[in-house]
């Protein structure tokens, strides 16, 4: 990749005024650019070594190590996508980032076994369909994050075959617009493709915003502009709960579940700095600057962020380095490199370079859990992240 993905996002534009938070007392100790990418290098080396099935499995990955006597024969998508993001940024690494290449074009191959055309809905499943699997539900924050990694390798690769992959991904998530105008709030955007769904999410909405956002800055098509304003003010409206926290849903019954998440944050960041960047409204970039100073505050205080599941966190620094392309500040970066010092000092078992964390994918290390495709692939995608836009 000669432009890194997230670098490419960035467009220059002079910063807004703002109050921005002091960095963390941690921050004189942290790594310089090429440790950061030294640790994403053994990171994905153990990944590869421990929990990658081989091409001989179709390029998938088992679900955790050791395997746990419940675990399927594959990890689900979730795991799945992750893995591709990881080598997308190994791919991206300044310097040596052409020898994942290949690793990453397979990832991608390998998340096509996952797709089914299923009766004129298609998705990309939960789970594997026959003959490798037993096939399962279309969540729509799944195919919004799948969306996100095909612009991020077709950025990478200029290959049109993943931008008309995102595409119809956009296809698949748009379905899970909720027009009932009888509902409270109405809008928002199911969790499943499924009768039995009873939810919005903040996560697919924001998730999906962001995906729309990006194919517009991509192809310039008015749809993909109008539906992410749409979504993005729906999340904004209905979930906001204060600068830069999103509860987590509205059920069917008018219930709000109360519960935030790092990437509820990082999804409204990363939607609004995109919408700033295509339509120069700079409301927009305002919006991305509250919400990215109000979570910070938050998810300082105490063990907020260090409890969070990795994966969650992987996602909301993501989104705060494409919003700090455009707002340059150290204070989004030193949060982010404190947070990864400590888990690669406090959650890496240094004997084969593997994390663990709590059974929820965050906190304490956890020397009795296994250790999980997700959240290793999330540590690749902090440390190759902070290696290519973290300086």
């Amino acid at each position: 990749m000669k432009i890194p993905a997230r670098t490419a996002l960035a467009l220059a534009a002079a910063p807004l005024l703002c109050t921005a938070l002091a960095p963390t007392p941690a921050a004189a100790a942290q790594p310089a650019a090429g440790q950061w990418k030294n640790r994403a290098v053994h990171t994905y080396d153990a990944l590869q070594k421990h929990l990658y099935q081989g091409a001989d499995n179709h390029g998938l990955y088992q679900e955790k190590t050791p395997r746990q006597s419940a675990d399927n024969a594959h990890s689900y998508l979730w795991p799945m996508r992750e893995a591709a993001a990881a080598t997308v940024d190994m791919a991206g690494l300044p310097g040596n980032g052409e020898r994942y290449t290949a690793d990453a074009a397979e990832r991608f191959a390998t998340l096509e076994l996952y797709f089914e055309p299923r009766n004129g809905r298609p998705g990309y499943d939960s789970y594997l369909p026959a003959p490798l699997g037993q096939g399962g539900d279309v969540f729509y924050d799944d195919n919004s994050v799948v969306g996100l990694s095909l612009l991020d390798q077709y950025r990478s690769t200029g290959n049109t075959t993943y931008l008309h992959r995102a595409e119809l991904t956009f296809d698949i998530v748009s379905r899970g617009w909720d027009d009932d105008p009888a509902k409270e709030c109405p809008g928002g955007m199911d969790w499943v493709d499924s009768p039995a769904n009873t939810m919005r999410a903040a996560n697919v909405t924001g998730l999906a915003a962001e995906l729309a956002a990006r194919l517009h800055k991509e192809t310039h098509k008015s749809r993909y502009l109008t539906s992410a304003q749409k979504w993005y003010e729906w999340n904004w409206s209905c979930l906001r709960e204060s600068p830069g926290l999103y509860r987590n849903s509205r059920g069917d019954d008018g219930t709000v579940d109360p519960t935030l998440w790092t990437y509820n944050s990082g999804a409204m960041i990363g939607t609004a700095t995109t919408l700033y960047q295509v339509t120069g409204d700079r409301s927009y970039l305002k919006r991305a600057v509250q919400d990215a100073d109000g979570s910070l505050a938050y998810w300082k205080q105490g063990e907020r962020l260090h409890d969070q599941p990795a994966i969650f966190n992987a996602i909301y620094f993501d989104n705060l380095r494409i919003l700090s392309g455009v707002h340059p500040g150290q204070a989004y970066l030193q949060v982010e490199k404190a947070y990864a010092e400590r888990t690669w000092k406090e959650n890496r078992d240094p004997s084969n370079g593997l994390f663990r964390f709590q059974p929820s994918g965050g906190g304490d290390y956890d020397a009795a859990a296994p250790a999980e495709t997700l959240e290793q692939s999330a540590m690749v995608q902090i440390f190759a992240g902070l290696a290519t836009d973290g300086s």
